[in-house]
């Protein structure tokens, strides 16, 4: 990625008017795919995508199944109009690619052993794309897995951060991922505070890796709030309901 034209203005401003530690509005709906086990629709900025999970259930065809653990499988989809040019409703390469990062960013959080030589099913469907896709189709995705009831050690929180004008800066947006220095998408377990996923496109010298990473995990933290207050709105109405109960 190298950076051909300035995208923070002389005022500190990004390209969507955010400043370089400010995530774009999140927003969470949990529930919201009636035939699913478990769903999530996630609002990241201007991306907009559902995550739906279907399982634990019988696999097929029955040779794919492990005798000591389940199956996982993942598939994220960009619908043909969910980008300025309309793409092939074919998957692409990318979309495979994306599709295993997803699998492995939330298999840590999974306690497959619960569930032997079963399937585990999760979609991800991509409404509409604005940079940070596969970290907003992560979160998503880890939100509908807890409301399809399945066990988990954590919740997985996804952001990216990057740099641009030679600035470390959170939550990449499109621009930014196209035309910016350096891009570093990361998932996080909050309360084990493990990463499961951390991708580079770009260059970074030890200390902004270092300054990237920090942003991207604080990001995370800020997404697992959002994770959470949603699950509990749904489950319990709000916090304080929760308390209550």
């Amino acid at each position: 990625m190298v950076q051909s034209r300035s995208l923070i203005d002389e005022s500190g401003k990004r390209t969507d008017g955010r400043v370089i530690d400010e995530l774009r509005e999140v927003k969470i709906n949990v529930g919201i795919v009636k035939n699913a086990d478990g769903s999530a629709l996630i609002e990241f900025g201007k991306n907009r995508i559902i995550a739906a999970v279907y399982g634990p259930r019988e696999v097929h065809p029955k040779h794919m199944a492990l005798s000591d653990r389940g199956v996982v499988r993942c598939r994220y989809h960009m619908s043909p109009f969910s980008t300025d040019t309309r793409k092939s409703p074919a998957p692409s390469r990318r979309e495979t690619e994306i599709s295993k990062v997803i699998r492995e960013a939330l298999e840590p959080a999974l306690i497959l052993e619960d569930y032997p030589r079963a399937a585990i099913d999760i979609f991800i469907e991509v409404l509409q794309a604005d940079g940070g896709s596969r970290c907003a189709g992560i979160s998503a995705a880890s939100v509908a897995l807890a409301d399809a009831g399945i066990n988990m050690r954590d919740m997985v929180s996804a952001c990216a951060a990057g740099k641009v004008d030679d600035k470390i800066v959170v939550d990449i947006n499109d621009t930014e991922d196209k035309e910016g220095g350096a891009d570093m998408p990361v998932a996080y377990m909050p309360n084990l505070k493990k990463i499961t996923l951390l991708q580079l496109d770009g260059e970074l010298n030890p200390n902004e890796f270092n300054a990237c990473l920090e942003e991207a995990v604080r990001g995370c933290l800020k997404v697992y709030e959002i994770q959470r207050s949603s699950l509990m709105e749904k489950y319990f109405g709000d916090e304080k309901g929760m308390k209550e109960e």
